[in-house]
C-alpha cells in the first residue's frame, strides 16, 4: 500500500481516487472546487490545501487535469507541485495533455523526482469499474514500481520512455474520432437510402466499424445520450492530435478537417442519422 495523492477531482479523477480507496491505498485529494473533495473525504481521504501540500503528503501524486494549461498551473504555481515535491515524490500525469506538456514537466521537475507519463483510454464507466486502459510512459524500473498501484484503475502497459504514454494515447484518440465520424454517416447515409435500422446495424456489424456500431446501438435507437465527455475537451484532444502531427511533419488531413475553414459541411448526427449545418 502507498500514499497516493489525486490533483483533479473531475469526472474521471474522482472516480479514480474512489477506486484507490477501495484498493486500500491512503488517499490526498486536491481540487481546484474544494466541495468535489467533500465525499472521498467522508470515505476516508484527506483533504489537501494545495497541490504543493499534497505532493510533500504522498509517495505518488497522480495529476487528472483537463488541458496543458490546467497542468502548468497546478504544477508551477506558487504552491504547486514543484513547490511540494521532493526526491522521494513520484509523479504518474494522467491526463491527455500531449508529449510536449510531458517534456516541459520532465524538464521542470527536480533531479530524482520520478515522472511517468500515463494518459488512459476510457471515460467515466470504466473510472468506476477500474477498467480503464492505462498507457504508461516512463523508465522501466519505475513503471514497475507503480504498477500495482494503476493496476487499481484499470489495466496499464508501459509502452516505452517517457513521452511514450503520451504519444499512445494521442495515436489511440485519433482513431475514435475518424471511426464516430464514419459510424454516423453510414447511419445517415442508411437513412437516406431507405435501409431499416436493423437492417444497417445488421450489416455495419459485419464491418470494421461493427464493434463501435455495436456498442453506440442502444444510446443510438433510445435516443438517450448521458454524458460521457465533454466536446470541448474532445476538441482539445483533436488539437493535441493536429499539434503533435505537425510537429513531427506529419499530414493528417482527416483528423486537421474538422477545425478547418468557418464555414463546415453538413454532417450526420450520431444520435439521429440526419443532417444538421
Amino acid at each position: 500500500m502507498a500514499t497516493v495523492a489525486v490533483i483533479g477531482l473531475g469526472g474521471m479523477g474522482s472516480r479514480m481516487a474512489g477506486r484507490l480507496l477501495d484498493a486500500g491505498h491512503d488517499l490526498v485529494v486536491w481540487n481546484r472546487t474544494p466541495q468535489r473533495a467533500s465525499d472521498l473525504v467522508a470515505r476516508g481521504a484527506v483533504a489537501a490545501d494545495s497541490p504543493a501540500e499534497a505532493a510533500r503528503r504522498a509517495d505518488l501524486v497522480i495529476t487528472m487535469l483537463s488541458d496543458p494549461a490546467a497542468l502548468q498551473e497546478v504544477v508551477e504555481g506558487p504552491q504547486g507541485i514543484l513547490a511540494g515535491a521532493t526526491a522521494s515524490t513520484a509523479l504518474a500525469e494522467m491526463s491527455t495533455v500531449g508529449p510536449a506538456a510531458v517534456r516541459r514537466l520532465a524538464a521542470m521537475l527536480p533531479d530524482g523526482v520520478g515522472l511517468l507519463d500515463a494518459p488512459v483510454l476510457g471515460s467515466v464507466s470504466e473510472a468506476e469499474s477500474g477498467s480503464l486502459r492505462i498507457f504508461v510512459g516512463g523508465p522501466e524500473p519505475l513503471a514497475q514500481r507503480w504498477m500495482p498501484v494503476l493496476a487499481a484503475l484499470g489495466s496499464p502497459m508501459h509502452v516505452g520512455p517517457l513521452g511514450a504514454g503520451a504519444t499512445a494515447k494521442l495515436v489511440a484518440n485519433s482513431t475514435l474520432f475518424g471511426v464516430l465520424a464514419v459510424l454516423g454517416e453510414a447511419l445517415a447515409l442508411a437513412d437516406g437510402l431507405g435501409l431499416p435500422r436493423d437492417t444497417a446495424f445488421e450489416v455495419l456489424s459485419v464491418t470494421p466499424v461493427g464493434s463501435q456500431a455495436d456498442r453506440r446501438r442502444p444510446a443510438i435507437e433510445s435516443d438517450q445520450f448521458p454524458l460521457r465527455f465533454a466536446l470541448s475537451l474532445a476538441r482539445k484532444d483533436a488539437d493535441l492530435v493536429v499539434s503533435a502531427a505537425e510537429s513531427a511533419g506529419v499530414e493528417l488531413p482527416v483528423a486537421a478537417a474538422p477545425g478547418s475553414g468557418s464555414r463546415q459541411p453538413r454532417r450526420p448526427t450520431l444520435a439521429t442519422g440526419t443532417t444538421r449545418p
